[in-house]
């Protein structure tokens, strides 16, 4: 049956008008019901949000609820309902196939389930910056249909010191009561590793304390964490998480495709592609897209005809010098 949080968070999704929640919820009582023996009472109950979400949707006019931190979590959550797909990110093959993956998972989540088996929702994106892990988590929730939590970790240590882990705790229930993605950017500030000398006593509690949360997570949300600098995690941290994903920087293939989305709407010339890709080289993707940017704006500032190989090359020239800076 329904846990006594569950119950609060159905009433009050009902008192706010909030009927993704409120399907949500009752979703999770059903799989908890099915995990329980009741198999038929969790079916009902299934078939009976199906029905009724139909129903609504069908009326015109219905107003989208929009899920907003209130009190203490507004200062540590913000809320954005993406518009961007996994369609939209060039990833390389091996890393789209693991995110296709969890998709796949999440939306069969209650068929998973039925068999005894839990979807994937902890991931850990690991890798350079600028290679697609924050975007990842916009184009999952886009793609599930969900709102876009974010929480900066850095904040939360500075401003929380010694409250960190009951904002945690608040930031944890939260995940129970409101359905989304939730990405912990830059993770290592809270998942550093517990043996280094120079730690401080307080931060290797609220490691404790975030671990413990991780290992107790029984909500259906998508708990995202980023981080640029995976080798100053705490090893415990791996262990905690469905999926640990590895975003390299961008091969040739994808140098190509990421150059083609972003100039589709201006003319190419004819592309050296090697020279292109071999100037690419130790960019990342949003420093790929942003070379691109610039030599599509030369070109038409000086009304030229086409993208030519000679504007790339310059342009990824120019990255490698801001990124070294």
């Amino acid at each position: 049956m329904a846990t006594a949080d569950q119950v609060k968070a159905l009433v009050r999704s009902h008192a706010q008008g909030d009927d993704t929640q409120f399907y949500s919820v009752a979703m999770q009582v059903a799989a908890r019901a099915s995990r329980g023996g009741q198999g038929k009472f969790a079916q009902e109950l299934r078939d009976l949000v199906d029905t009724v979400r139909k129903q609504s949707e069908a009326r015109p006019g219905r107003p989208i609820p929009v899920a907003q931190p209130r009190g203490e979590l507004s200062g540590l959550l913000s809320v954005s309902y993406p518009d961007a797909r996994m369609a939209d990110l060039v990833l390389e093959p091996h890393v789209r196939e693991r995110l296709d993956r969890v998709i796949l998972e999440q939306r069969q989540r209650d068929r998973l389930r039925s068999q005894g088996f839990q979807p994937l929702r902890r991931l850990l994106l690991i890798g350079p910056p600028g290679t697609g892990k924050t975007m990842t988590a916009s184009a999952l929730a886009g793609d599930l249909h969900l709102p876009l939590f974010l929480i900066q970790l850095d904040g939360l240590i500075t401003k929380f010191m010694g409250e960190t882990a009951a904002k945690l705790r608040l930031i944890f229930d939260a995940l129970k009561e409101t359905n989304g993605v939730y990405l912990f950017d830059e993770v290592d500030a809270l998942g550093g590793e517990r043996a280094r000398s120079n730690d401080v006593g307080e931060i290797r509690r609220v490691l404790n304390s975030f671990l413990q949360f991780l290992e107790q997570d029984q909500s259906d949300s998508l708990l995202v964490a980023a981080t640029n600098h995976p080798q100053l995690l705490d090893r415990a941290m791996f262990r905690r998480f469905d999926a640990v994903i590895e975003y390299p920087l961008p091969t040739g293939d994808v140098v190509k495709a990421l150059v083609r989305n972003r100039l589709a709407a201006v003319r190419l010339g004819r592309i050296a592609w090697p020279s292109v890709t071999k100037g690419a080289e130790g960019l990342s993707h949003a420093e790929i897209t942003l070379a691109a940017e610039k030599a599509a704006k030369d070109v038409i500032l000086a009304k030229a005809d086409a993208v030519t190989t000679a504007a790339l090359v310059s342009a990824l020239r120019e990255r490698h010098g801001e990124s070294a800076r």
